[in-house]
């Protein structure tokens, strides 16, 4: 067995930093490619063993001839995507290189709205009612028999971004004229109104080992479509809500078949009768701050555990460290300002603020969830009034 363990991270965004350092600090050679845009990043250089970088719209023929090519005279014996956007790419070069971990198909559970769903709702999962975007009978059939409003969903896009709301049947049509031969790789799915939550979770030998059930302020699509403060909160483990996700969420991922890896995981309250449903699971650590949300509730970063786990996977045995129970909360807002000053929020349970352009941002923890629920809430109020600004909702997939 190799003696430093080759892993070859792939990104399209300026993130993984703390997955790079971990596998660094691991003992791992670690390769980075990323954009040419990206070159001048914040990266961690004191851990990577190189960095390489590619222009933008490298077809898959592109890529995997430079991948191959780096091959010759690196050793790679794990190959991971940082981002949720490079997935695919990640699940292709690992099939031609003959290397361990997620394939083609089995990425596509994490990555693919319909086979995730399709995936669950046959293992017993419930899911809100949804068809696939082929045969037009079919989704005529569907929008006869489901009440409206329905969403169409792009298959393979992360989040809310590309989501449609389609409020009557006779809205679809035009719709679809304009997504051309791209309507596809849409989903329709009957429209869910109630509260989102999410479990994020680390899973080893297809054992999920740590998992951590959160519920957010306003739902992100309202957050995206409409504008608003984006806030999650850990939830108490023993609360009727939380027993009711972590069920849930061991049967899906149990159902989508991770193996070993982190996971970002998304689930509706129904507010027609309380009942959870199923929305989508990544195979990735879940973005907004949300890992670090975990961590000062938790004390384990999600980032750092994901390297262990890429390095038990090439050499040994993996176990989770010691959990820290406590809770924590974020909330982040788009700012007016271009450096919002959040000195004026100075209770004792902030343990970080957000330093980034145009967004204000703060994440507190404390011994009480009832504690940082209060702080949650109602700085997201202040937030908005003070700070609160909207920017155009997103249609393909996200600058940064």
């Amino acid at each position: 067995m190799n003696e430093r363990p080759g892993i070859f991270c792939i990104t399209s965004y300026e993130k993984g930093q703390p997955f790079l350092r971990e596998a660094h600090r691991l003992g791992a050679d670690v390769y980075l490619l990323t954009m040419d845009r990206l070159r001048d990043g914040d990266w961690p250089r004191e851990s990577l063993t190189e960095l390489h970088t590619m222009p933008e719209g490298l077809s898959a023929e592109q890529l995997r001839n430079t991948v191959s090519y780096l091959a010759r005279t690196r050793r790679i014996d794990r190959i991971v995507a940082l981002d949720e956007f490079d997935q695919e790419n990640a699940a292709m070069l690992r099939e031609h290189l003959r290397l361990p971990g997620m394939g083609v198909t089995a990425a596509s559970y994490f990555r693919d709205k319909l086979a995730m769903r399709m995936r669950a709702q046959e293992a017993g999962v419930p899911v809100p009612e949804f068809t696939g975007v082929f045969h037009y009978d079919d989704v005529r059939a569907f929008m006869s028999a489901v009440p409206g409003p329905w969403l169409l969903k792009p298959r393979a896009n992360a989040s809310a971004i590309g989501i449609k709301k389609i409020e009557q049947a006779d809205e679809l049509w035009p719709v679809l004229e304009q997504l051309g031969d791209k309507q596809s790789e849409y989903l329709l799915e009957r429209f869910v109104p109630g509260e989102v939550f999410h479990v994020d979770a680390v899973t080893w030998k297809g054992k999920v080992v740590f998992s951590a059930p959160h519920q957010y302020g306003q739902p992100p699509m309202r957050t995206m479509h409409e504008g608003g403060v984006f806030t999650t909160r850990r939830l108490h483990p023993e609360s009727d809500d939380a027993r009711a996700l972590l069920e849930l969420h061991e049967r899906v991922i149990a159902a989508l078949g991770m193996v070993a890896g982190v996971t970002h995981t998304e689930f509706i309250r129904s507010s027609a009768n309380g009942a959870f449903r199923f929305l989508e699971c990544a195979a990735r650590v879940g973005g907004a701050h949300i890992a670090d949300v975990v961590e000062a509730a938790s004390g384990i970063n999600l980032w750092a555990e994901w390297a262990r786990i890429e390095i038990a996977q090439a050499q040994a045995e993996y176990r989770l460290p010691q959990v820290r129970h406590s809770y924590a909360g974020s909330v982040i807002c788009l700012a007016r300002q271009e450096w919002p000053d959040t000195s004026a929020y100075d209770d004792p349970e902030i343990i970080q603020r957000l330093s980034r352009r145009h967004h204000a941002g703060v994440i507190v923890q404390a011994d009480e969830p009832e504690r940082v629920q209060e702080l949650v809430e109602s700085y997201g109020l202040r937030f908005w009034e003070e700070f609160g600004a909207s920017a155009p909702v997103p249609t393909d997939r996200p600058t940064a």
